[in-house]
């Protein structure tokens, strides 16, 4: 696996098109974008409030609205991840109405994609490529790491969140509990026991090693833990889910907060 090297930028700089053919560079490009590139089906944001919904205190995905009046404000993370053995390009509005487009080379991971889209109700864009004629390990892990650093860009301070979520998702015979904290302090615990090796390609070791890869660069502490389950494609699903909703939870403002840091230290934050 080769190691990248981060690179900060002004957001004018960042590519809007999808990756290009692989280089032979490496490095990281983070930054924040002002809205989502054009897609075919439209790839909107977040609503704009009612004047009743803004007198409430609700944005326009049914979710409490930023401190200090920034009603209609996004939180947007965009990062381009380039590597010998992969290119990412990832963006992620945490306020958005669960809008996915997502091209991974990797069909099974597009789906999970999907979920983490619909039930968090963020917008997410990723298009990736890579080796995966070998495999699809460098591409699971390099998407995962773009993922969780755009999470880390888009949180920013942290201000005013819930900081904490927590969520068990069933789907069919399989129940999946995630618990996280965006507490700033990179931990996965994950108990996850999927009986085969492989949801059609996707080889299902590489869903631990995608959620170790999201928390090492977002600075989140992860708790999954299979409740029960026999199918190994309904177990993934239910823990994409749950971890989507819980992210969902622990993402969204606390109105009694009024835009202080939910921590006793005063900062939240990876260092």
């Amino acid at each position: 696996m080769t190691t990248a090297r981060f690179v900060s930028t002004c957001p004018a700089r960042l590519p809007s098109t999808p990756a290009s053919p692989i280089p032979r560079t490496s490095g990281w490009v983070i930054g924040r974008a002002p809205a989502f590139p054009a897609r075919p089906l439209g790839f909107s944001l977040r609503l704009k409030p009612s004047p009743a919904m803004a007198a409430a205190g609700v944005g326009g995905n049914g979710s409490p609205t930023a401190p200090g009046g920034s009603i209609g404000s996004s939180r947007i993370g965009e990062v381009k991840r380039v590597t010998k053995e992969t290119n990412v390009h990832v963006k992620i509005n945490l306020d958005g109405t669960g809008v996915a487009d997502c091209s991974t080379g990797i069909p099974f991971l597009d789906h999970m994609l999907d979920q983490l889209a619909s039930h968090g109700l963020f917008d997410v864009y990723v298009k990736a490529t890579g080796d995966t004629h070998i495999d699809d390990h460098h591409s699971n892990e390099d998407i995962a790491l773009a993922i969780g650093t755009a999470l880390l860009e888009a949180l920013g301070d942290r201000k005013g969140i819930n900081r904490f979520g927590h969520f068990t998702a069933p789907l069919d015979e399989a129940a999946v509990e995630v618990i996280l904290d965006l507490s700033g302090r990179p931990h996965l615990s994950c108990g996850l026991d999927i009986p085969t090796q492989r949801v059609g390609t996707y080889d299902t070791q590489l869903v631990e090693h995608f959620f170790q890869s999201v928390v090492n660069t977002s600075g989140m502490t992860l708790h999954i833990r299979q409740l029960a389950g026999k199918n190994s494609h309904h177990i993934i699903e239910a823990s994409f889910k749950a971890f989507a909703r819980a992210l969902r939870q622990a993402t969204e403002y606390d109105l009694r907060r009024q835009g202080t840091v939910p921590s006793s230290k005063g900062v939240l934050s990876r260092s």
